[in-house]
């Protein structure tokens, strides 16, 4: 059984499509949902479906362990970045390589880095004036939103666009691509 671990930091739609996805597979089973902000939605999610949670701490993440001995011992195999607002260490990079995935709310290489999460995402591209944006699944390394781009998906941006609504807009594609992602790269 390919045991898989979900970071995330805040409401989690993403991690409880990707818990759904996953619920009857044959092969492939969410194992833990790791959390860096207690009273964060996504620990309500992982306690409704009984999967197991590790609410982590900034010191040990950054400049200790980065939870890999964890992580380790529960025979964590994949690890999914739904909505993870901390840059992943390099201790925890390396040890994945090639396995750990996050998706990102824009069409990078524009609009990603640090502080590019959300509602900010949104508010760049629309003052662009973009015509699309989209979601990336992407590789993670030690760059924020640097890694091999796997899968892009666009939506168009009307002229009356908002932050709300183009969420929503790349709500859906989140929605749609990324547990049918998963499942392929966790695979590999």
């Amino acid at each position: 059984m390919q045991q898989i671990a979900i970071f995330a930091s805040g409401a989690g739609s993403n991690a409880a499509r990707i818990i759904d996805h996953f619920r009857h597979h044959p092969t492939i089973k969410i194992s833990l949902v790791v959390c860096n902000k207690p009273g964060a939605g996504v620990l309500n999610i992982a306690a409704r479906e009984h999967i197991p949670t590790l609410l982590i701490e900034k010191e040990r993440f950054f400049r200790g362990d980065a939870y890999v001995p964890v992580l380790k011992e529960l025979n964590i195999r994949f690890i999914v970045l739904a909505g993870f607002l901390w840059k992943v260490p390099s201790g925890l990079v390396q040890t994945y390589k090639g396995k750990i995935v996050n998706i990102h709310p824009a069409l990078l290489p524009k609009y990603g880095g640090k502080g590019m999460y959300g509602r900010l995402v949104h508010e760049a591209v629309i003052a662009a004036k973009e015509k699309e944006s989209g979601i990336t699944i992407h590789y993670v390394d030690e760059v924020y939103d640097n890694g091999q781009i796997i899968l892009q998906a666009t939506c168009m941006i009307t002229g009356d666009e908002t932050p709300e609504t183009l969420a929503k807009k790349v709500q859906v594609l989140e929605h749609r691509h990324f547990p049918a992602a998963v499942a392929v790269l966790a695979t590999l």
